[in-house]
C-alpha cells in the first residue's frame, strides 16, 4: 500500500496507484483466507486506518472495496473480539501518533515510535508471547513492516 499511496500522493497516478492497491487489497485478503491470525492484523490495520481517516483517496477506496468484496465473497475465520479490538486499538494509535506526534512534541523517542510504527508491533509480540498469535505470526508481520519500509525506499530511488 505503501507504493500506492506514494503514487497517488506524490506523482499524482491515479490509475497506477490504484493498481498497486488493488495488488495490495487481493495479497493481504488471502493472507486472511490462509490465516486466522493474519485476519486480526490486516482487518486491524484497516479499521485504524479507517478511524484515523486515513482512507481518504480514490486509490484507498479502491483498495476497500476490493478487500472487503473478497472478504464476502469468501468469508473469514471466526474471530475473537477482545484481540480483535486489542489490535484495532494498536493500529489506530499508531496512525493518529504517526500523523500528530511531531506536532505535538520535539522528543525524538515518541517521533521515532509513532514514525516506524511500534504499538502495533508490540502488541503482535504481545499476543504471540501469550500464545494468542504463533510467534511466526510476529515474524512475518515485522517481514510485512520491513517490506513496506522497503516500498518507500524503492519509490524514493525510481521517481
Amino acid at each position: 500500500m505503501k507504493y500506492s499511496d506514494d503514487l497517488n500522493d506524490l506523482n499524482n497516478n491515479l490509475a497506477l496507484s490504484c493498481v498497486f492497491g488493488i495488488i495490495c487489497a487481493v495479497s493481504s485478503a488471502v493472507a486472511i483466507l490462509y490465516n486466522a491470525e493474519s485476519a486480526y492484523i490486516f482487518i486491524a490495520i484497516l479499521i485504524g486506518n479507517f478511524l484515523a481517516l486515513k482512507v481518504d483517496s480514490i486509490n484507498h477506496i479502491v483498495t476497500l472495496v476490493i478487500f472487503v468484496v473478497i472478504l464476502l465473497i469468501y468469508g473469514i475465520h471466526e474471530l475473537n473480539l477482545p484481540i480483535l479490538l486489542v489490535c484495532i486499538l494498536a493500529a489506530f494509535l499508531d496512525e493518529f501518533g504517526h500523523e500528530l506526534i511531531s506536532t505535538i512534541t520535539d522528543n525524538g523517542f515518541l517521533n521515532l515510535f509513532f514514525e516506524y510504527r511500534f504499538v502495533m508491533k508490540i502488541v503482535t509480540f504481545i499476543l504471540a508471547i501469550c500464545g494468542a498469535f504463533d510467534i511466526l505470526i510476529f515474524i512475518c508481520f515485522i517481514i510485512f513492516e520491513l517490506s513496506y519500509l522497503m516500498a518507500g525506499f524503492l519509490f524514493e530511488r525510481l521517481n
